[in-house]
């Protein structure tokens, strides 16, 4: 069974049973600075199953890309000397959001791989946690499972959390048998890191809310959190042992081969081809999805990985750029589940290959170094003064200094690289660098937000937060939060700042200085009491701002037009990365990887002020996601859409056509003239 079968399959399967299929997301998390990258299926849910986030539905079914590159999941320096580690793959999850639990999770996963795939029941192991009685009398009574083939495991192996409070619950792991002929045993054996037993799917029961002493309480709504690897899958049912052999890396790894000289004897299961192979995958996505490459945070991951394959490149002796002439073959591969990789191609291989121009200056003379440095050494281990100047100098990640090492059977001193480290950092600083958290509050009940058609409105107090904490009153000169339960205040949101004005009654008032809004779609409106006392709900008089609103809807609508004039003069490679919307300017952040020209600044400003003199009404539509895509409606990078968006048209034949939760003016010529400093 192909993969893209296979793939299909799943997510048919779990519809049937009555399951929303939801899209894969970015591999940029949404709204969470815990990770760099998606790690696992469940991550673009875990505001529902933390309680935060409502959808309109409560079992969902997904294949979501992953990278696993960084941070605490990092496969990096395993990939191309292992059958199954990868930094990005296809996860299959289904989830269960207070709907079902236990029972339907194992019966359906058992009836997915046995009947929708026809796995032989006897080359199945489960394993379950030593203390969930409750899903081993599953398998065994319901399932018909034979209780000599289930595995109790500890917490470390079959019991998953969130943190170190919040969700968690026991797990239930199915692993395939390879066959005897190859080593290894099933879990919880001394012998279970062997190749023979092999995890292809975990079944996630998340029953408990962990306290801070300890304490694991029953949640009121348990939830199921699964996750199935597409490549591990694919190999068992192909019948094969490495995941580089199934039909999804096949015209990869070819294409790798051939790029080197026949001469050279490369064939397809050196292991520096498998790195090419699955390296093309992760950065030609991450690209897509709006990274690219930099020394810090996201970008410096994509960084490693691009120089990465191409040190594995040089190793097996292909010494012009190559990298970039992959993505046409992934994309070619992937075009009917991931049609966006085809779309921004162009701006993946312009990526890559100038990435691969620049690394390729410092390759040679950073090898030349590293290769006199292993020649000198006399205890196996490269040392971290070494390490440091390849990193700081030649630009090689210690990873990949690493990985020459390990080829070599050699160590590289980590704890002299970091005090290397240290000692630049403790040059740079010029001053301390502090992070501060405050608590947080989080109000269930959503605002609702009437400032699209007016600026003032009638409403009552919702919730009183001062330093913290949730209070009954507050009185004058106190600065605190009043949550209303309607509100005419724009709250900060996709770049664009909050509102600020008054709220009052009689002799109480309130002056707001901002307003934010809590993942819970409960507004917070900042500011003081200036004077009277306000209580839990009183009716306060909502009165915006209404000139600085009028000036930040002018910049906003500005912002629309300037993205759309950059796509039109530098090319529609140009991603928006984030801006900034307040009163007096406007920021726009975008991805390009060359300097502007002075000429190209003056057409795109030129462009700007045509549209504004052309003073076009600005139309707003109410539709859902997959009209306003079809429309040509473009998305804010890492912004997060519900099934029903706001679509904003700006200038004549739809010069600018943008997903926006955000205020702007009614024409065009409100804005006034645009000046690009």
């Amino acid at each position: 069974m192909k993969t893209a079968q296979i793939r299909q399959k799943f997510l048919d399967f779990y519809a049937s049973k009555e399951h929303t299929i939801e899209p894969s997301s970015s591999l940029v998390p949404h709204n969470d600075k815990t990770l760099l990258f998606v790690n696992a299926g469940m991550v673009p849910f875990k505001d529902v199953f933390s309680g935060l986030e409502k959808r309109p539905y409560t079992r969902a079914v997904s294949c979501q890309r992953c990278v696993r590159a960084g941070g605490k999941h990092n496969d990096l320096e395993n990939v191309g000397y292992t059958a199954r580690h990868h930094t990005f793959f296809e996860m299959l999850g289904n989830f269960s959001f207070g709907d079902y639990f236990k029972r339907e999770a194992i019966q359906y996963a058992w009836e997915f791989l046995t009947v929708e795939l026809g796995l032989p029941k006897e080359k199945l192991w489960v394993s379950v946690f030593e203390e969930d009685d409750e899903a081993e009398a599953i398998w065994v009574n319901e399932i018909g499972f034979p209780k000599n083939r289930i595995s109790r495991c500890g917490a470390k192996d079959n019991f998953w959390q969130m943190g170190d409070t919040g969700p968690c619950g026991p797990s239930s792991e199915i692993f395939y048998d390879h066959g005897e002929q190859i080593a290894g045993g099933p879990p919880g054996h001394a012998d279970e890191d062997g190749d023979r037993y092999i995890e292809i799917w975990n079944l996630v029961f998340t029953q408990y809310d962990k306290q801070e002493d300890g304490y694991l309480k029953p949640l009121d709504a348990p939830c199921v959190d699964t996750g199935m690897g597409l490549e591990r899958l694919a190999a068992v049912l192909q019948h094969k042992n490495n995941n580089y052999d199934t039909d999804g890396f096949q015209s990869l790894v070819k294409s790798v081969v051939d790029l080197t000289s026949k001469s050279s004897g490369i064939k397809q299961d050196n292991a520096s081809v498998r790195v090419i192979a699955d390296h093309i995958r992760s950065t030609a996505f991450m690209i897509v999805d709006g990274v690219i490459p930099s020394n810090e945070g996201r970008g410096y991951v994509l960084r490693r990985i691009i120089r990465r394959a191409i040190r594995h490149g040089h190793k097996i002796g292909i010494d012009k750029v190559f990298f970039y002439k992959l993505a046409p073959v992934l994309a070619l591969e992937l075009k009917q589940v991931y049609p966006e990789l085809k779309l921004a191609l162009a701006n993946v291989e312009k990526v890559l290959k100038r990435e691969e121009e620049r690394f390729a200056q410092t390759l040679d003379q950073g090898m030349g170094i590293l290769e006199e440095a292993i020649v000198n050494l006399k205890d196996g281990e490269i040392d971290g003064e070494t390490v440091f100047k390849l990193y700081d100098t030649f630009g090689f990640p210690v990873d990949l200094t690493a990985d020459v090492a390990r080829e070599r059977n050699l160590t590289i001193d980590m704890p002299g690289f970091e005090a290397e480290m240290t000692k630049q950092r403790d040059r740079a600083r010029s001053a301390g660098d502090f992070k501060t958290t405050q608590k947080g509050v989080d109000i269930t009940q959503e605002t609702e937000f009437l400032g699209y058609q007016q600026l003032d409105n009638t409403t009552s107090v919702q919730a009183l937060i001062k330093d913290g904490e949730l209070v009954d009153f507050i009185e004058a000169g106190d600065h605190a939060i009043i949550v209303l339960v309607q509100s005419s205040f724009y709250a900060e949101s996709g770049g664009q700042i909050g509102d600020s004005g008054t709220l009052s009654n009689n002799d109480i008032k309130f002056d707001v200085n901002n307003t934010q809004k809590q993942k819970t779609g409960a507004f917070e409106h900042h500011g003081s009491v200036s004077n009277g006392v306000i209580k839990v709900g009183d009716v306060l008089e909502a009165k915006v701002d209404a000139r600085k609103r009028k000036r930040i809807a002018r910049n906003h609508s500005a912002t629309h037009l300037l993205h759309a004039a950059l796509r039109g003069v530098l090319g529609e490679t140009v991603t928006q990365k984030g801006s900034l919307v307040d009163s007096d300017k406007l920021r726009f952040d975008f991805s390009h990887d060359e300097i502007i020209a002075k000429a190209d600044l003056d057409k795109i400003e030129a462009m700007v002020n045509r549209r504004i003199l052309g003073n076009s009404m600005v139309h707003t539509d109410v539709t859902d996601i997959e009209t306003a895509k079809k429309k040509g409606a473009m998305a804010l990078f890492g912004e997060k859409y519900g099934d029903t968006v706001r679509v904003l048209s700006m200038g004549k034949n739809d010069f600018s056509v943008e997903l926006c939760g955000g205020t702007h003016v009614n024409q065009l010529g409100d804005i006034g003239l645009f000046r690009i400093t």
